[in-house]
């Protein structure tokens, strides 16, 4: 089958943040580099439209917005509407995210062509009973499904999907440090992503009091959108490590870049959340890897595919406050060896070897 016109429908996409849009865009990016067509349907969030549209215009891709209003019912109708207009165009279809999965699906009663879904976690561990049965039911529509992760394939096993398959997350970095020894005479840590508790800087935080008995000076910087930033800034008041925690905020990637290459060690230590968020990979780790800066991630999530343990990181518990102390030691103490696998490993997610197995989805019959 030769699916040259693709449509792209994604519940995220930039320049807004967000790991399903950055996925998106790469994935668009990617396949358009290699002959086909692509359509993006996704939202427009600024109040004025005016930030997507300068980034828009830069693609060689079409993209089409829709304006995200309080009235969500308003936006998904308009979702559907324009979905249903350039299906008509287009023979296969891309799914990324919640909604997107349902529309993918609905469509999929309809118009008769390739469908395929790609999951990142979250939208496949809803909370909500009713909201679940729909997504299992829509998964069951695809020709074909992507987990990103090993881990976001297992939240669907008890579906028994025979056409599922993992592709990983890819990254795309442009400034790249030399492989050397980094390692600070203060040692410094970072996390970039948005301050939340499905990231797990609280957890960084709390393993601060034990790891600060051996490293005393040490630095703990945390980049992103501050949405929980209050509360991790009176956990670490309560602990007593507010002098060792600064926050960043939102940065460039210019400035992202910088940060990283100050660091000696990127930590996440992720949790899945109550309502079901989970972190489905753990991209920003492999951005850091790249510059040659190992890691220590969170068991039991998406990052278990992200870290290679004992060579470009160290994969710990989220909780335990002396495994987060060992693996620091373990990869401060070898860092030169750390770091070379950390970066050399990276190179096994960059974007254009990850597009290749796109392709080969495209002519699987």
């Amino acid at each position: 089958m030769n699916l040259n016109n693709i449509l792209l429908v994604t519940s995220e996409f930039p320049p807004q943040p967000g790991g399903i849009g950055n996925h998106a865009f790469h994935l668009a990016k990617g396949l358009q580099q290699y002959g086909r067509s692509v359509t993006v349907i996704c939202d427009s969030r600024s109040k004025t439209g005016k930030e997507e549209a300068i980034f828009d215009a830069n693609l060689d891709f079409k993209v089409i917005r829709i304006q995200r209003t309080p009235l969500l019912l308003s936006t998904y109708l308009k979702r559907i509407y324009i979905a249903f207009k350039q299906n008509k165009k287009n023979n296969l279809v891309i799914a990324s995210g919640k909604f997107s999965l349902w529309l993918a699906a609905y469509l999929s009663l309809f118009f008769k062509k390739k469908y395929i879904a790609v999951i990142h976690g979250s939208e496949v561990q809803l909370s909500n009973s009713l909201l679940k049965w729909i997504t299992n039911a829509s998964l069951k529509r695809f020709n074909k499904i992507v987990a990103v992760s090993n881990y976001t394939k297992s939240l669907v096993s008890s579906l028994h999907l025979k056409n599922i398959q993992v592709i990983p997350n890819g990254f795309s970095m442009q400034n790249t440090s030399s492989t050397e020894e980094k390692k600070s005479p203060v040692p410094v840590l970072i996390t970039v992503g948005n301050v939340t508790k499905r990231k797990g800087q609280h957890n960084v935080i709390k393993s601060l009091p034990v790891v600060l008995q051996s490293y005393p000076d040490l630095k703990y910087h945390i980049v992103g959108i501050p949405t929980e930033k209050e509360k991790l800034q009176q956990l670490a008041l309560q602990l007593g490590v507010e002098k060792a925690v600064v926050f960043h905020g939102m940065v460039t990637e210019t400035e992202k870049v910088k940060l990283l290459q100050q660091a000696d060690v990127f930590v996440m230590l992720s949790e899945t959340t109550k309502t079901g968020d989970a972190e489905g990979f753990g991209i920003a780790i492999l951005e850091a890897n790249s510059q040659g800066i190992p890691a220590i991630g969170a068991k039991g999530c998406g990052i278990e595919d992200a870290i290679n343990n004992g060579y470009s990181g160290k994969l710990i518990e989220n909780n335990n406050s002396l495994e987060c102390k060992e693996a620091l030691q373990e990869i401060l103490n070898n860092y030169k060896v750390y770091s070379e696998g950390a970066k050399k490993w990276s190179q096994n997610f960059t974007w254009d070897k990850i597009i290749q197995s796109y392709l080969a989805i495209l002519t699987d019959e």
